[in-house]
C-alpha cells in the first residue's frame, strides 16, 4: 500500500504545480501573451500534444519536480519579436508573474473551505457533556475564546495548549489552598468548603482564587447562536482507591481528586469530549479566506524562525521529504490530506513570491526595477543571476532532504 500512498502524494504535488502554472497560463491568455509550451514536470516528455491552431504545446514530463509555462522569447530565441515576453508592458508581465501565486492562494482558500465545511479544524465544539460535578457546558457549545484570547491556529492560540496552560495554573492554585486547608484542619476540604472559599474570595476580590473564563457560542431556541461567557471553577471528587496492605490484603480507601473542567475532558473518564467545529457552507466560505492567509502566516513565521536559528534546518523538507510526508499522512487518514493540501498551496504561494533568483518573486522584482528605470537590466546579467539562483536552490533542496532523513 505504501506505493499507492507515494503515488497519491506525487499526484497531489503535481496538482499543486498544475494550479501554479495554470495561473500563469490563464493570466497570459487573458493579456494575449504568446505561449509556446505548458509543461508539468521536467526532463523527457512522456506525453506531448500541440494545439495546431495556437501552436501551444502541452506536455507531461518524467520528473515531477516542477513545471513551467513557457512564453515566447523566454528561452532566448525570438526574444526581439514583438510577441516576446520581455517586450510586453511591465505591468502586464507582473500580472502574469503573479498569476501562479494567486492561483496557489485560491487553491488554499478552496481547500480550506472544504476542510472547514467537512471535518472542521481548530475551533472545538462540545460533543458530549455531563451534568455531574457542575459541568457548565451543553452539547454543541462552540468554544471561541479562553480568557479573551481567540482560539485560532495562526492568529490566536491553540486550543489544547491554552486549555492545558489554564488547567495547570488553576490546579496549582487550587492544590495550594487544599494543602493549606489540610495542614490546618488535618483533613481534606469538602466540595462545600471549596465552594465557600471560592465565593468568599470572589466577593472580596482579593484574587486569592484562580478562575478563568471561556467564551462559547450556544444555540438559542430560535436557531441563532448567542455568545456566552462561562467561568470555570474547580471540582473536588472522592474516588475509591484499592491499595495493598503490608500483609498483602487489599484495602479500599477514598482518595480526593481535584478536577478542572474546561470542556476538553468529560467528568467521568477524562476522555476527550470535544470535536472540531464543522462550519456550514457560508460560514466555511467566509472563514476560508482568513484560514488561507493564516496558513501563509504560519509559513512566514516558520521561515523567520529558520533564518533566526529558532528551529533547526532538519525540520525543513524538500521535494522528496514533502512526498514522504504526504504519503505518511495519507496512510494514517485521508482526512489529513484536507489539512495538508491548503498548507502546501499557501507554502508554494509564499515561497514563490519571495525575491529568490529564478522564482516568480525575483522576476517581479527585476520587472519593477525596469519599470522604474524605464529600461531593462542587462538580460545576460539577469539570466546569469537566475541561473545561479536556480542551481543554489536545487542544491539547497537536495541538502535539506538529505539532512531531514539522515538527522
Amino acid at each position: 500500500m505504501i506505493a499507492v500512498y507515494i503515488l497519491l502524494a506525487i499526484v497531489i504535488l503535481l496538482f499543486m504545480i498544475l494550479m501554479h502554472e495554470l495561473g500563469h497560463y490563464i493570466a497570459g491568455k487573458i493579456l494575449k501573451f504568446k505561449i509556446n509550451e505548458f509543461s508539468i514536470g521536467f526532463g523527457f516528455p512522456i506525453f506531448s500534444k500541440t494545439n495546431k491552431k495556437t501552436g501551444e504545446k502541452f506536455s507531461l514530463r518524467i520528473f515531477p519536480l516542477g513545471g513551467y509555462c513557457s512564453f515566447d522569447g523566454e528561452d532566448g530565441e525570438n526574444d526581439q519579436s514583438p510577441t516576446a515576453f520581455n517586450k510586453q508592458k511591465p505591468w502586464k508581465r507582473i500580472i502574469v508573474l503573479l498569476g501562479g501565486v494567486t492561483m496557489n492562494f485560491l487553491t488554499a482558500i478552496i481547500f480550506s473551505w472544504i476542510l472547514l465545511s467537512t471535518i472542521g479544524y481548530d475551533v472545538p465544539q462540545i460533543q458530549r457533556y455531563s451534568q455531574e460535578y457542575l459541568n457548565p457546558y451543553m452539547e454543541e457549545d462552540v468554544i471561541t475564546h479562553i480568557n479573551g484570547e481567540k482560539i485560532d491556529f495562526a492568529f490566536g492560540g491553540n486550543y489544547v495548549t491554552m486549555v492545558n496552560e489554564q488547567r495547570a495554573n488553576a490546579q496549582k492554585k487550587y492544590q495550594g489552598w487544599i494543602d493549606e486547608y489540610y495542614e490546618l484542619n488535618e483533613e481534606y476540604p469538602t466540595q462545600e468548603e471549596l465552594n465557600k472559599y471560592l465565593n468568599e474570595t470572589t466577593e472580596s476580590g482579593n484574587g486569592n482564587f484562580y478562575t478563568f473564563e471561556m467564551t462559547v457560542k450556544r444555540k438559542a431556541e430560535e436557531g441563532q447562536k448567542v455568545d456566552l461567557t462561562i467561568k470555570v471553577y474547580p471540582v473536588i471528587v472522592f474516588e475509591d482507591v484499592t491499595e495493598t496492605a503490608e500483609d498483602g490484603s487489599e484495602v479500599v480507601t477514598q482518595k480526593q481528586q481535584l478536577y478542572v473542567f474546561v470542556g476538553l475532558e468529560s467528568s467521568e473518564d477524562e476522555t476527550p469530549c470535544t470535536v472540531a467545529y464543522v462550519y456550514n457552507a457560508w460560514e466555511g466560505f467566509c472563514r476560508s479566506f482568513e484560514m488561507a492567509f493564516g496558513w501563509a502566516w504560519v509559513v512566514l513565521k516558520s521561515l523567520w524562525m529558520l533564518i533566526t536559528f529558532q528551529i533547526p534546518i532538519t525540520q525543513m523538507t524538500g521535494t522528496i521529504g514533502t512526498i514522504t510526508t504526504i504519503a505518511t499522512m495519507a496512510s494514517q487518514s485521508l482526512s489529513y490530506l484536507l489539512i495538508f493540501i491548503p498548507l502546501i498551496a499557501a507554502n508554494l504561494a509564499i515561497f514563490n513570491i519571495l525575491p529568490i533568483p529564478s522564482l516568480d518573486g525575483a522576476h517581479i522584482f527585476f520587472t519593477i526595477i525596469e519599470w522604474i528605470r524605464g529600461k531593462p537590466i542587462n538580460p545576460k546579467v539577469e539570466n546569469m543571476i537566475h541561473f545561479v539562483g536556480l542551481c543554489v536552490l536545487l542544491g539547497f533542496v537536495v541538502i535539506v532532504d538529505i539532512l531531514h532523513f539522515v538527522l
